[in-house]
């Protein structure tokens, strides 16, 4: 993954386009009815149940907006929220919240979505070894937070982007040709560049795991669309070679199963792009 400093400038980054995108030149709904002293108090509310997610991201698109605006959080990120529960409440520049009002609660509805399939995920391998991560299966220009999501509900980040870790999928195998080739090539890549970066190699069936053993060098094999059977071969074939990973055919009747069969790692893309938004809302109190 990225560094913590690259991360945050991720996070400023995308709060800085979200704002431009949806405020343009003004909130003119806002500027045409509301006086620039008004002063105003709204509440975030849960309409909804799972784990919340967003709280501190949107403390930092407050200040954003407007360094002067105050929260009171009763409710942190990764807490267990149910219907009528008060996350906190905000209050200063009525102007200001209304500005930022769309973009916190879009993003606090998704990442809250996201942090809470990933906690049943993660609550279906306890007793296991195995971990549970997201994939790059993000939605474009809004990956940092949903990433964050996927920590905040108890699951690992992948690699964040292509330029963080070398994953020699299927395409890049076939187009290198072959599985021997792509790792040797990859390697002297690395070497020629003075590049430090983890390589995962996928493998298709037994046979070119085997070859990704003997080519050596590879941090974990990615097995993908393995059955248990087959799973459960590899990863004794592997041994303490490397890492493994299992992905593919993953939901919720098929993880512990899969953690059964001695992975290290589950990945599921089904963490960031099949999630149903939590149902928040952001209430003005009298």
């Amino acid at each position: 993954m990225i560094s913590e400093t690259q991360f945050q400038n991720e996070l400023q980054l995308l709060i800085a386009n979200a704002i431009r995108e949806d405020v343009g030149d003004g909130d003119h709904s806002s500027l045409a009815c509301i006086p620039a002293s008004a002063q105003g108090k709204a509440k975030l509310l849960v309409k909804d149940e799972g784990i919340i997610a967003g709280v501190a991201f949107a403390e930092m698109i407050f200040n954003y907006v407007d360094s002067d605006l105050k929260i009171e959080t009763f409710i942190e990120d990764g807490a267990a929220v149910k219907f009528g529960d008060v996350v906190f409440y905000v209050s200063g520049s009525s102007q200001s919240i209304l500005k930022a009002e769309r973009m916190v609660l879009n993003s606090m509805q998704r990442m809250s979505a996201i942090a809470t399939k990933t906690s049943n995920y993660a609550r279906l391998l306890e007793g296991t070894n195995t971990k549970i991560l997201d994939t790059r299966k993000t939605t474009p220009g809004f990956r940092v937070a949903e990433k964050w999501a996927v920590k905040i509900g108890g699951g690992e980040n992948h690699r964040f982007a292509l330029y963080d870790m070398i994953m020699l999928k299927d395409n890049h195998i076939d187009f290198a040709g072959g599985i021997t080739l792509a790792i040797a090539k990859t390697k002297e890549y690395l070497k020629e560049n003075n590049r430090d970066l983890k390589i995962i190699v996928e493998a298709r069936d037994l046979n070119e795991v085997k070859e990704i053993v003997a080519a050596g060098g590879v941090y974990r094999i990615l097995l993908d669309n393995f059955d248990y059977d087959m799973t459960r071969e590899a990863v004794a074939f592997i041994g303490d070679s490397c890492l493994t990973e299992s992905s593919g055919n993953i939901n919720e009747d098929t993880i512990r199963n899969y953690a059964e069969c001695g992975v290290d790692y589950i990945s599921s893309g089904a963490l960031t792009h099949s999630v149903y938004n939590m149902d928040l809302s952001l209430k003005a109190i009298e």
